[in-house]
C-alpha cells in the first residue's frame, strides 16, 4: 500500500515537455490523461486527481542537439528563411527543469503518473520521473505509460525512477492500482501492471479495458482553455473510437489499442461535443485511428452534427488522418455541411507492390475520385507520402509524388522512422536509446534503399512543389510566366512569394538551392540538384490548390 500523510491520496498525472526541432503542439493534447482522471473521479472519488500539462502553455527555448543527431547539424542551417526551409533550431518545448521541480513541490502529491507516448520523447519522460525522486523523496511513487512504455515494457522498468508501468490502454489497470494502494486488492490482480519484486521484473495479465461504451468523459477540469488554440480558435481533441482494423507494417497502433476496434454510441459522442461546446471549445480534433471506418454510422453522427449545429458554430478536424477508403460522395457532402473544412489522408505509396508490402488495403482508383469529389466541395486535401519506406526504390517514391502533383492536393511528406512495437521493425537490429532518439520525422535515420541526402532532397522538393501549389493563380499558366513578366511582378508583391520565385529561378539557371539568411544566400551543399532534376523532369504540370494548372515546361 502507498503510504499518504493527507486525509485524500493525491495523483498528480504529467505530460511532459518535449525537445525537437519543430513541435505540433497541438498534436500532443493530454487527452489519455483526461480519460484517466475521469475514470478515477468515477470509481475513486475520495482520491484527488490532479492534471499538469508541462508541455502546453510553457514556450520554448533553444537547447543543444542531442549526440544522436549531430549529423542533422550538416543539413540544418540556423536562421534560413526560405520558404522551402526544412528546420532550424532545435528547441525544448515545455517547462524547464527548475519549473517543473517547483511545481511539483507545490502539488506534493504522493503518486506521479507520466505520460510516455512519443518514443523520440521518452527522454522527457525519464528526466520528470527523476525529478519527481529528487524532490519528493523515494516515497513518492512513480507510475509510467502510454504508447513507447507499452512497445519496450521491461526496458522502462529497469529505470530506477519508475516504480509501476502501465502497458496499454491505462483507465482499467489506473483504477486497479488505486484499490491495491488502498488496500483493496492484491498487487498481482492489477491488470496490464508491471514492477519490481524481489529483485525481479513482474508483469501482470493483461485484461480488457473498461468497455468503450462505459467510459466517462475525459475530464478537461486542469486544462486552461488557452493553451488548446488552432490559430486562436480553442480546440478540444476527442475519440469516437480506439484500435484500428488494419495492420500496416509501419503502424504501432495495435501496441496501445490491441488488436479490436471499437466504437461509441452517437449519443455518447453528442453528449460530449455538446459539453465541448459549453465549456467554450469550437474546434474538436477526431484522434481516431480511423475514424469514418463504419460509414453508416459517421453518417448518422455527421446528420446529427448538421442539426444542432446549423449555422456552423463547431468546426472539425481530424488531424490524426481519414482512411481514404471508407469516404464516397454523401460521406464527404456531410462532412463539408457538418463543418470539415479540410482533409488528412494518407496515400503513404501509389505504387501498387509496396501497398501490398505495407499491407495497406487501399486503391488508387477510389483514392483519384475522393480528392477530386473533396476538391469540387470546397475541401482542402493534405495528402500523405512517406519517403523511404523499407525497399521502396527511388523510382516509386518518385511516382508517388508526380501522382500527387496532378491533383489540387497538399503534399504531407513524412520521413520514415523506426517506431518501436511497429510489425517493420522485425526487418532491422534491435533497436537501442540513440535509435529510440532518433525515431522522429526530423532526424532521416532509415536509408535502406535510398540516401539521406536522397531523403532530404526529397523532403525539400515537396516543400518547393507545395510552395508552388499554394501560389494564389486562378488561372493556368507557364512557369515561365511565374519567373518574369505580370504575373511575377504581381505575385511578388509578397515578400515571401518573391523570395520563393528567386531560389526557384536560380535553381534552376545555376544548378544550385540557396538557403536564404539574414547574411545573405548560402549554398545548400548536401541538396541533390540531379535529383531535383529527375523529379522535375517527370512532372510537366503541377496543378495548385485552387486548380489552376502550372506548365513547367
Amino acid at each position: 500500500m502507498i503510504a499518504c500523510n493527507k486525509d485524500k491520496m493525491k495523483i498528480l498525472l504529467i505530460q511532459p515537455p518535449v525537445e525537437d526541432y519543430y513541435d505540433t503542439d497541438i498534436r500532443l493534447w493530454p487527452l489519455g490523461l483526461a480519460y484517466i482522471k475521469a475514470a478515477l473521479n468515477l470509481h475513486h472519488p475520495d482520491v484527488d486527481v490532479v492534471i499538469r500539462d508541462y508541455h502546453a502553455g510553457h514556450g520554448r527555448r533553444m537547447v543543444g542537439l542531442p549526440k544522436p543527431l549531430h549529423y542533422l547539424r550538416d543539413y540544418y542551417l540556423p536562421g534560413d528563411q526560405s520558404p522551402f526551409c526544412t528546420f532550424t533550431h532545435y528547441f525544448r518545448y515545455g517547462a524547464s527543469a527548475v519549473m517543473i521541480a517547483e511545481d511539483l513541490k507545490l502539488h506534493a502529491p504522493d503518486v506521479v503518473g507520466i505520460s510516455c507516448n512519443f518514443t523520440p520523447y521518452f527522454r522527457e519522460a525519464i528526466e520528470v520521473a527523476r525529478i519527481a525522486k529528487k524532490v519528493l523523496g523515494t516515497q513518492v511513487t512513480v507510475i509510467m505509460g502510454g504508447a513507447h512504455v507499452s512497445a519496450v515494457k521491461l526496458e522502462m522498468l529497469r529505470n530506477s525512477e519508475v516504480d509501476f508501468i502501465v502497458l496499454g490502454e491505462a483507465e482499467r489497470p489506473m483504477v486497479e492500482w488505486v484499490e491495491w494502494a488502498l488496500g483493496r486488492r492484491m498487487l498481482q490482480d492489477v491488470s496490464s501492471l508491471g514492477y519490481r519484486e524481489d529483485g525481479l521484473l513482474k508483469m501482470n495479465i493483461a485484461r480488457e479495458n473498461i468497455p468503450i461504451r462505459e467510459m466517462p468523459i475525459p475530464s478537461f477540469t486542469d486544462l486552461p482553455i488557452e493553451n488548446y488554440l488552432l490559430g486562436r480558435t480553442p480546440l478540444a481533441f476527442m475519440l469516437t473510437s480506439r484500435g484500428c482494423p488494419h495492420q500496416c507494417s509501419f503502424c504501432s497502433v495495435h501496441t496501445t489499442f490491441g488488436s479490436s476496434y471499437r466504437r461509441r454510441t452517437v449519443d455518447s459522442i453528442m453528449e460530449e461535443i455538446d459539453l465541448r461546446y459549453r465549456q467554450g471549445f469550437r474546434i474538436i480534433d477526431f484522434e481516431d485511428d480511423n475514424l469514418t471506418f463504419f460509414k453508416d454510422e459517421m453518417k448518422v453522427l455527421l446528420r446529427r452534427l448538421i442539426t444542432h449545429f446549423p449555422n456552423g458554430e463547431m468546426e472539425f478536424v481530424a488531424m490524426n488522418g481519414i482512411s481514404y477508403l471508407s469516404l464516397d460522395e454523401e460521406l464527404l457532402l456531410l462532412m463539408k455541411k457538418a463543418g470539415f473544412t479540410q482533409l488528412n489522408l494518407s496515400l503513404v505509396t501509389s505504387d501498387e507492390s509496396m501497398r501490398a508490402s505495407t499491407k495497406r488495403p487501399h486503391t488508387l482508383s477510389h483514392y483519384r475520385t475522393v480528392i477530386e469529389t473533396a476538391f469540387q466541395l470546397g475541401l482542402k486535401v493534405i495528402s500523405y507520402q512517406i519517403l523511404g519506406l523499407p525497399g521502396e526504390s527511388l523510382e516509386s517514391i518518385l511516382q508517388t509524388l508526380c501522382f500527387h502533383t496532378q491533383y489540387p492536393v497538399l503534399l504531407g511528406a513524412s520521413n520514415f522512422y523506426l517506431t518501436p512495437g511497429a510489425p517493420v521493425t522485425d526487418l532491422f537490429p534491435t533497436m537501442t536509446e540513440d535509435d529510440y532518439v532518433r525515431a522522429r520525422l526530423s532526424a532521416m535515420a532509415i536509408t535502406t534503399t535510398i540516401s539521406r541526402d536522397e531523403i532530404y532532397s526529397l523532403f525539400i522538393i515537396t516543400r518547393l512543389i507545395n510552395f508552388l501549389k499554394g501560389l494564389p493563380i486562378l488561372n493556368d499558366c507557364t512557369l515561365s510566366q511565374l519567373l518574369a513578366g505580370d504575373l511575377h511582378e504581381q505575385l511578388a508583391s509578397n515578400k515571401r512569394t518573391r523570395l520563393g520565385l528567386e531560389l526557384l529561378a536560380l535553381l534552376l539557371m545555376e544548378n544550385k538551392l540557396y538557403f536564404a539568411t539574414s547574411n545573405g544566400k548560402r549554398l545548400n551543399a548536401k541538396f541533390k540538384v540531379d535529383l531535383f532534376r529527375q523529379t522535375w523532369g517527370k512532372l510537366g504540370m503541377i496543378r495548385t490548390l485552387n486548380g489552376a494548372t502550372i506548365v513547367l515546361s
